[in-house]
């Protein structure tokens, strides 16, 4: 009944309305600040039992940090370099008989590779050996000539100056048949030439001519007929940095350096073994390199010619390096650091110090301990003092690169 005497006049409706939007508001604004305390309360209990925000323990997967023999090694890009490159040429110009091999095929030195034919070369000869026969008769016969004149000229029954003349007559003659004998010599070989032999063992190339092509002699300029090449040693050439030239040529003092080829897309298990045999005599200015062969026995062909390998030149070997799998190391702000965890299954961030990165693996020279374990994937989901799980076992077994 004072409700509504109340709302007789226009003025207290208005304050009655003002003042029923007060209690509303006031109603509201309570239960939310209940439901946010709640809420507080429940978020609260969460973190409590997992330790991230409800979360639960961060899943990892961890390695373990071990101590074993590590090279000190120097990486390099090279080529595999033939130690022996032959361009097989004919020494006579004649037809191409016969092809004694097939392209690409392996051969020895001294095994017939070509035939030129010989039947004008076996023409030259007989020709040079009868016009020896020739001479060589007249000249006995000046010869026995000479004797009867001196005879004769002793008696003085023939003047000193015809005497004379029969010498020198005898005297041409025999060198007439030395030169014959030359050219008969001369004939022989070339006839030799017409059987072309491999003068180095190794693989051959494309071939070049066919059989009844019209061959050149010592055409230089030419297309050479066949190229050898040789595999087995094999070189490998590259460069490194001149500044390691001191410390490449007083380990090399010490004993020969071991250095390991790899070639791009083979197999892991075909790594090569050869050793450092050849430093150049000067260091290049322009790139501040310094170039350096290695001999590869080479067996199995592994290495080709003109190929490019991945090459390690092994200095030295550190016996008792602390290693990690390099996926474990992070950068930051501060430098390099991993994500080590303890014996509680907590994880904490440890700055360490990097001596050198080799292959899958990282040196450590300071920050870390054999024995440790670090996390090498999962880190992102880490805040300092997270706990972890271990993915795929319990915590503390070593991850596939941890030796």
């Amino acid at each position: 009944m004072v409700f509504a005497l109340l709302l007789r006049s226009p003025e207290r409706r208005r304050r009655a309305t003002a003042a029923l939007a007060l209690l509303l508001a006031a109603t509201l604004s309570a239960c939310t600040s209940g439901q946010a305390r709640q809420q507080q309360e429940e978020g609260g209990g969460g973190r409590g039992r997992g330790g991230r925000g409800g979360e639960g323990p961060v899943p990892v997967t961890t390695a373990a940090v071990v101590q074993k023999p590590m090279g000190v090694t120097v990486v390099a890009v090279g080529a595999a370099e033939s130690i022996s490159t032959v361009q097989v040429r004919s020494q006579v110009t004649g037809r191409l008989a016969d092809v004694h091999f097939a392209e690409g095929q392996e051969v020895e030195a001294g095994q017939p590779l070509f035939t030129i034919d010989p039947q004008p070369f076996q023409v030259a000869l007989d020709q040079a050996q009868a016009v020896l026969a020739r001479d060589t008769a007249q000249a006995n016969n000046a010869q026995s000539q000479v004797t009867r004149y001196q005879n004769l000229f002793d008696r003085g029954l023939i003047p000193r100056d015809q005497y004379e003349t029969q010498i020198a007559t005898a005297t041409a003659l025999k060198a007439t048949t030395e030169a014959d004998q030359a050219a008969v010599a001369a004939a022989k070989l070339n006839l030799e030439y017409t059987r072309i032999l491999a003068p180095a063992s190794g693989r051959t190339g494309a071939l070049q001519v066919h059989k009844g092509d019209l061959v050149q002699a010592n055409a230089n300029n030419s297309t050479p007929l066949v190229v050898i090449n040789q595999l087995a040693p094999i070189y490998v050439t590259f460069s490194v940095p001149g500044k390691l030239l001191d410390d490449i040529r007083r380990f090399q003092r010490a004993g020969s350096l071991k250095v390991l080829a790899h070639a791009a897309g083979a197999e892991d298990d075909d790594v090569a073994t050869g050793r450092l045999t050849f430093i150049d005599n000067a260091v290049d200015p322009a790139t501040a390199t310094i170039k350096l062969k290695a001999t590869f026995d080479n067996p199995h062909h592994n290495l080709w010619p003109g190929q490019f390998v991945d090459v390690k030149l092994l200095l030295r070997t550190e016996p008792k390096a602390v290693v990690v799998p390099s996926v474990a190391v992070q950068p930051g702000q501060q430098g390099t650091y991993v994500w080590a965890v303890g014996d509680d299954g907590v994880a904490q961030m440890k700055p360490v110090t990097v001596a050198r990165v080799e292959g899958e693996e990282s040196v450590i020279a300071g920050g870390l301990q054999p024995g440790e374990q670090v996390v090498t994937d999962g880190q992102l989901r880490l805040t300092p003092g997270a706990h972890i799980a271990q993915r795929g076992g319990a915590r503390g077994t070593p991850a596939g690169n941890a030796q």
